[in-house]
């Protein structure tokens, strides 16, 4: 599938971007995949509970060798060139698949953050493409900060939902009170249908509203990486968790799990 010049420059210079329709034969198959995932969720599966007794958000993470829906999309679907056209690789290696859904009234907020520290991968190179099987209105969709993924070398200090550290003791900076600056921060956000995706750069800050509609918000995130992949050791017990790989620090990455999908 070719993607227009200018969507990729747009892609490098802000770090995110919106496609429409490029996943429109696959939505059908991949919101079976989630109900088989949903009847038996995998250990990595993390789901929030609000304290007020709203609905939950469901996630569980790197289920498409187990879930055939998912296996089929990965590897036959246009994600992998669409990621190597964005990224400007000459491959496209993809990292795990993510599902993430905010039942209908759920009060959960996704905090501003970027994924890229929370990972056990690092390079210039990397994409996420946020896909949604439901129509979402631009009040609960993603939103991602144009241009976040230029602000830092290191990346921001990974926290959990609770606030906590993920990596208690690592040299990472905070990150600033967005909301403070918000009416003066570049936030891109837009309604989507199913088969449309947000694409985004690992580094970018994004985060995501509440579910105040009356619709659950079904996503399947499916992440890639490029040419200049490499592995970080001490993020291996990150989130999600690759700590069977027995990769020196640094080293190009490479797992069974994670197979190139694409070359040029």
């Amino acid at each position: 599938m070719a993607v227009p010049s200018e969507v990729v420059e747009t892609f490098q210079r802000e770090g995110v971007v919106v496609l429409r329709g490029v996943f429109g034969g696959w939505t059908e198959r991949l919101a079976a995949g989630v109900a088989r995932l949903r009847a038996a969720p995998s250990a990595l599966e993390r789901s929030y509970r609000p304290a007020d007794g709203s609905a939950p958000f469901f996630q569980d993470f790197c289920n498409w060798q187990r879930i055939a829906e998912f296996r089929a999309f990965v590897l036959e679907s246009p994600a992998a060139a669409l990621a190597a056209a964005l990224m400007g690789s000459s491959t496209a290696r993809f990292f795990h698949d993510h599902v993430l859904i905010k039942e209908p009234g759920s009060s959960v907020v996704t905090p501003w953050h970027q994924d890229a520290p929370y990972y056990c991968v690092a390079g210039s190179q990397s994409v996420s493409f946020w896909t949604p099987l439901d129509p979402v209105g631009r009040e609960v969709a993603l939103e991602c900060i144009a241009g976040s993924h230029r602000w830092s070398e290191s990346g921001f200090r990974p926290v959990r939902f609770d606030g906590s550290p993920l990596f208690p003791g690592a040299d990472f900076a905070d990150l600033p009170d967005l909301e403070a600056r918000r009416a003066d921060l570049p936030v891109r956000s837009w309604a989507l249908e199913p088969g449309d995706a947000v694409a985004f750069d690992f580094r970018t800050v994004h985060g995501a509203p509440a579910n105040a509609s009356l619709r659950p918000r079904r996503v399947f995130s499916h992440r890639w990486v490029g040419d200049d992949a490499r592995f970080v050791a001490q993020r291996a017990h990150g989130s999600p968790p690759f700590p069977h790989l027995e990769l020196a620090d640094g080293a190009p990455f490479e797992a069974p799990e994670c197979p190139v999908v694409w070359r040029g």
